[in-house]
C-alpha cells in the first residue's frame, strides 16, 4: 500500500525528516511513536501531498505521491492533529460541505453522508452545530470527513489527542471496525499502550529518523528479546542496583521510587540466584518478576530522548 524511500524535508537548517524509508502492507494498522519534533506530522503531510519532500520519494498504491498529488488525495483520508471545524454549520451540513469538495452528485451525498454518521454513531447529532459537540464527537466527526470519499488509506496524527478514558476507547473501538472494513491505517500518537494494543505494526521515530520498525513481535525481538526483571524494594535500593549490575552485566541499574525494570535473558535459575543473594544480603524485596517489555519499555530503551 505504502513505500517510502530515502524521504527528507527540510525547514532551512532543520531537517524535519531525515532520509526515511518505510513500508506499510495493505489491511495493516501501522502506528507512528515519537516525542514532540520527531518528524511524524511533517512525514504524514507529505504522505497527504500536502507538503512537497525536500528529497526522496513516496508511493502510495503504485502513484507517486509528487508527481500525482490530485490523485493521492483521493486515496487518503488525512486527520490533522489540530483540525478546522465551522461552528455555525450543523453536522449534516459539515459532511455535506467536504462530500462536495470531491464532487459527488447530491443524491450520493445523502446515502454516504447517513452510513458515515452511523458508522461513528453520531447520527443522533445528524442536526446539530458542531460548536455543540463535544470533544470526543469532534473528534469522530473529523474522522468521518476524512471517509467522505472512501480512501484507501487513512492518515490519522494524534486522533485521541485530548478525549477522556471512554472515548479514547470509542475511537479505538472504531478504527479497528476500519481494519476490518479493509482500511490501511498510519496513526500517531503519545498514548503508547493504546498503540501496542491497536496496531500490527510500529514504527519509532525520533529526530527525523526512523530508529525501529516491524511487528510488535519483531521490535520485542530486537530489544534484547523484550524480557524484563521488574524489582521493588522498601528500602536499600542503591545497594540492590549495585548487586543488580553485577549479576545482570550492566553498566547501571537505576532504581525510581524503590522499583527498577531491567533487560534479562537469564532462565529461572538465574532469576532464583538473583533474589536468593538479594535475600541473603538482608534486601528487603517487595516484589521481584519477569516481564515483557512493553511499547514505552521498548520506547525508552531505542530513543534517547533528543529534541531539535
Amino acid at each position: 500500500m505504502l513505500r517510502i524511500e530515502n524521504l527528507s524535508k527540510k525547514y532551512g537548517k532543520l531537517t524535519a525528516v531525515d532520509n526515511l524509508s518505510l513500508h506499510v502492507e495493505s489491511g495493516s494498522i501501522f502506528g507512528l511513536v515519537g516525542p514532540n519534533g520527531a518528524g511524524k506530522t511533517s512525514t504524514m503531510k507529505i504522505l497527504a501531498a500536502l507538503l512537497a519532500p525536500t528529497a526522496g520519494r513516496a508511493w502510495i498504491a503504485g502513484e507517486e505521491v509528487s508527481t500525482n498529488p490530485a490523485r493521492i488525495r483521493q486515496l487518503v483520508g488525512y486527520m490533522p492533529d489540530f483540525f478546522g471545524v465551522y461552528d455555525d454549520l450543523k453536522v449534516e451540513e459539515y459532511l455535506d460541505f467536504y462530500a462536495a469538495s470531491y464532487a459527488m452528485p447530491v443524491r450520493e451525498r445523502r446515502m454516504i453522508i447517513g452510513d458515515l454518521l452511523e458508522l461513528v454513531d453520531l447520527s443522533h447529532k445528524r442536526y446539530a452545530y458542531v460548536d455543540s459537540l463535544s470533544r470526543g464527537m469532534k473528534q469522530r466527526l473529523c474522522l468521518a470527513r476524512s471517509l467522505v470519499h472512501d480512501p484507501s488509506l487513512l492518515i490519522l496524527d494524534e486522533p485521541a489527542s485530548g478525549l477522556d478514558p471512554r472515548a479514547r476507547v470509542e475511537m479505538r473501538e472504531l478504527l479497528k471496525e476500519l481494519k476490518s472494513m479493509g482500511k490501511t491505517i498510519i496513526i500517531s500518537s503519545h498514548i503508547l499502550p493504546e498503540l501496542s494494543e491497536l496496531c500490527t505494526h510500529i514504527g519509532i521515530m525520533e529526530m527525523g529518523k526512523l530508529v525501529i520498525s516491524g511487528t510488535n513481535e519483531e521490535i520485542v525481538h530486537h530489544t534484547r528479546g523484550g524480557r524484563t526483571l521488574q524489582i521493588r524494594v522498601i528500602d536499600r535500593a542503591e545497594e540492590a542496583g549495585l548487586i543488580l549490575q553485577d549479576e545482570l552485566g550492566l553498566a547501571e541499574a537505576p532504581f525510581f521510587n524503590n522499583s527498577a525494570v531491567l533487560p534479562f535473558s537469564g532462565d529461572d535459575e538465574d532469576l532464583n540466584r538473583i533474589l536468593t543473594r538479594m535475600v541473603a544480603s538482608g534486601i528487603p524485596v517487595a516484589s521481584f518478576s519477569e516481564g515483557s517489555n512493553n511499547l514505552e519499555d521498548i520506547f525508552m530503551q531505542v530513543t534517547k530522548g533528543a529534541v531539535q
